[in-house]
């Protein structure tokens, strides 16, 4: 069995306050035109606070080399779910489909 890892209050604190400066970050864009940069940009902040919450906050760092796995295995998932989806998305004005009779 292994040993329990016990995060300091500094640490979580640490991740807090960088947590609230990506979001300052992320409204402070949101009111500058860098045109399609922008959701680039936006998608990057939130990829940073979400690799720190699943990292920190959800103890997967400190866990057993079979919750990273995991983790990465779902998120492989996650981007073939996405991948379908926008291949269908970007698809349906193949071969005429969903288009009116007689058009």
């Amino acid at each position: 069995m292994s040993s329990l890892h016990v995060v300091s209050v500094k640490t979580y604190v640490a991740i807090f306050l960088a947590l609230m400066v990506l979001t300052a970050i992320t409204v402070a864009v949101a009111f500058v035109d860098l045109g399609p940069l922008n959701n680039i940009v936006m998608l990057g902040i939130a990829i940073a606070k979400a690799t720190l919450v699943v990292l920190i906050f959800m103890h997967v760092r400190y866990s057993t080399r079979l919750i990273p796995l995991i983790a990465a295995g779902s998120f492989f998932w996650l981007l073939i779910l996405f991948g379908i989806t926008i291949s269908d998305y970007l698809t349906r004005g193949w071969l005429g489909a969903g288009t009116p009779w007689g058009h």
